[in-house]
């Protein structure tokens, strides 16, 4: 067989079929090492920049392979990117007659049955929700594979995917009277007789925690594994192997109970007024946790005698519901899976009245309207190693971000391996013509009063020179707000606010702009892709440090301390560095872009820590004066000029 630095290289498979691909050694040298782990088997981690074509470095030895490969991404969005585009692309070019599926989990796929139920309820609480229904019945009629994502006109986080798409809880599986034309059961079938299978973390990391219960699997035996955005597969991975009681599925419970009691026993009337006290009780247990959002952990929670008293009722409506579902439950199959639904409620929510299990934590998470009481594994490390050792063969994590330097003994450690094979590759782009990085003067401490408007003030005379076209990124949401009321009124460039429009809808609205400013949080600072002008500025405001009052940063504090280690050292540092790594990402996605990457935290030059970080960034030009940034652009803008001027002579 050819090698891959044959396959990938100027005169290659893909050279000669893929127009415009350039051939990359760092992209070359990484196809040989997962070439080498998928012949051998083991453990390899590959951090590779951006730009090095990290997806063609796998996809290309993984179809050549012979073998059963799992991918799993990160975002559905690379999962749908690999799929559609980048997997066609090079199966054709190298020809390969390779079976490829897609699976996602069973909330992305329309449910026949549950959106005949929803055609009973005329009913909506706004025009918009009836006339997304109305789509999504339109739609549903002419789909082949259910996957919402075809129907990108409505937001993934719209009230109607939850009453069209099943869970894991309300599933009725092969009791379904829509079974044999289930989306996700075609989509299962096609993933078990495919070489080549693309998933998402949290598929994968629920096939992982079915098989821990004793449950089937949900994905097909695999010869090896690939992980791309591996970086967030532990925190993924930490969700799954805990368990949570919500008020979302309670409120779910409630009124499907309901529907179901209408359809299949309509005389169980007490199934009604049961369903009615639970989703009081619900809206009552949110009251008396206070209005404010936050994290924190239960033990301290469930002091509050009121709290006492509203969990209390809850777990006596919970119990008068399921008692009152018990004799119901023969009658059909939807107020058997009701019933059991609420005996597994019944069982999680008393776990609460228990101490937890060694090194879990029980904690509290509120939105606006909404509550989670969480059991959480403090460590998935062994959990992750022990499935590696069960499900022999080849494993590959990759991401842009694994290392902190050339170490990535922390990450190693967050999946729990140990003797794996470590690669890294640097970003091709030319950082050092390409991009500045500018660490401003004078400013606060970051836990002083008025730091965000120091910030502010500091980027100010930045986004004038850039015209706009910048990420503000931010470490909390409180900052953000406080920016956004600051710059509203301070610069004459369109500026986009997270939480205002869905993120796809924000992006889109930068990029036709050209000139907009836009405010973000964590989920801006990774798997956002913005090429050319229209992104020549991001600003981060300060080091990515998880906060210290989170319960679970306490609670893994402690336990590394127990241990005798350094939580700031081995865990929350390397941790900030990856993040930062993430969030400077954004800047150059491609050849041709140039941009200024604007750190606002003084600790980068007032600490020894902050050498970790400035070592991982790729090797920009630095500096701290202001006229340098504001040259930069000049730069730019002349460039421009005379491009359009040479454009004008040759027309």
């Amino acid at each position: 067989m050819e090698s891959m630095r044959d396959i990938l290289g100027p005169h290659g498979a893909l050279a000669q079929r893929i127009p415009g691909y350039a051939p990359r050694a760092a992209q070359q040298d990484m196809a040989e090492a997962v070439a080498a782990t998928l012949q051998d088997g083991g453990v390899l981690i590959a951090e590779a920049g951006t730009g090095t074509g990290k997806t063609y470095a796998y996809l290309v030895p993984a179809l050549l392979s012979g073998k059963r490969v799992i991918v799993t991404t990160g975002t559905k969005n690379l999962q749908d990117q690999i799929f559609h585009r980048d997997l066609p692309t090079v199966r054709l070019a190298l020809a390969a007659p390779v079976r490829v599926a897609l699976l996602k989990g069973r909330a992305n796929y329309l449910c026949l049955h549950r959106l005949e139920l929803s055609g009973q309820d005329t009913l909506f609480r706004t025009p918009q929700q009836g006339g997304d229904m109305q789509r999504v019945r339109d739609w549903g009629r002419r789909t082949r594979s259910g996957d919402i994502a075809e129907l990108a006109e409505i937001p993934e986080d719209a009230p109607v995917w939850p009453s069209v798409t099943s869970t894991g809880d309300n599933c009725l599986g092969q009791q379904c009277p829509k079974f044999s034309d289930c989306f996700l059961t075609k989509a299962r079938r096609e993933a078990q007789a495919a070489d080549i299978v693309v998933v998402n973390h949290h598929l994968f990391c629920a096939d992982l925690a079915l098989r821990d219960e004793g449950y089937g699997e949900l994905l097909p035996g695999a010869h090896a594994y690939i992980v791309d955005e591996a970086h967030q597969l532990p925190q993924v991975a930490a969700n799954f192997f805990g368990q949570s009681v919500s008020s979302r599925q309670l409120v779910e419970l409630s009124t499907d109970a309901t529907v179901e009691q209408k359809k299949e026993a309509g005389d169980a009337v007490e199934i009604v007024e049961t369903a009615d006290q639970l989703q009081i009780a619900v809206r009552d247990m949110r009251a008396v946790l206070g209005h404010e959002s936050r994290r924190t952990v239960w033990s301290d929670v469930k002091r509050n005698p009121a709290v006492v008293t509203a969990v209390a009722r809850l777990r006596e409506r919970l119990a008068d519901l399921c008692a009152a579902l018990a004799p119901a439950a023969q009658r059909g199959t939807g107020l058997e899976s009701c019933w059991r639904r609420s005996l597994t409620l019944v069982e999680r929510l008393a776990s609460f009245d228990a101490v937890p299990p060694q090194n879990h934590l029980q904690w509290l998470e509120t939105h606006t309207r909404s509550f989670v009481l969480n059991l959480t594994p403090l460590d998935v490390g062994p959990v992750l190693g022990n499935v590696m050792q069960q499900r022999k063969g080849a494993w590959i994590f990759t991401s842009a971000t694994l290392a902190v330097g050339d170490d990535f003994s922390h990450f190693a450690r967050r999946i729990g391996v140990e003797g794996a094979v470590t690669r890294r590759w640097d970003s091709p782009f030319d950082y050092a013509n390409q991009a500045l990085l500018y660490l401003p003067q004078q400013l606060p401490d970051p836990g002083t009063h008025g730091y965000v408007a120091a910030v502010i003030a500091a980027a100010l005379p930045v986004l004038q020179a850039s015209c706009g076209r910048a990420f503000l990124l931010f470490t909390s949401h409180r900052a953000l707000q406080e920016a956004n009321n600051l710059l509203r009124y301070e610069i004459d460039y369109p500026l986009l606010v997270q939480g205002t429009l869905p993120r796809n809808r924000l992006l889109e609205e930068f990029r036709a702009a050209g000139n907009a400013v836009l405010l973000g949080t964590s989920s801006f600072w990774e798997g956002v892709d913005v090429r050319g002008e229209a992104l020549s500025l991001v600003v981060i405001d300060k080091l990515p440090f998880a906060a210290p009052e989170d319960p679970l940063v306490r609670a893994r504090a402690d336990a590394l301390r127990a241990r005798g280690e350094s939580p700031f050292m081995d865990d929350q540092l390397p941790q900030a560095v990856i993040a930062l790594k993430q969030g400077a990402g954004r800047l150059i996605r491609d050849v041709n872009d140039r941009g200024v990457l604007m750190l606002c935290d003084p600790r980068l030059l007032g600490k020894s820590y902050g050498r970790r970080f400035l070592d991982s960034l790729p090797p920009m030009r630095r500096t701290r004066v202001l006229t340098d940034v504001e040259k930069f652009f000049a730069e730019e803008k002349s460039a421009s000029a005379r491009h359009v001027s040479t454009e004008h002579v040759t027309l």
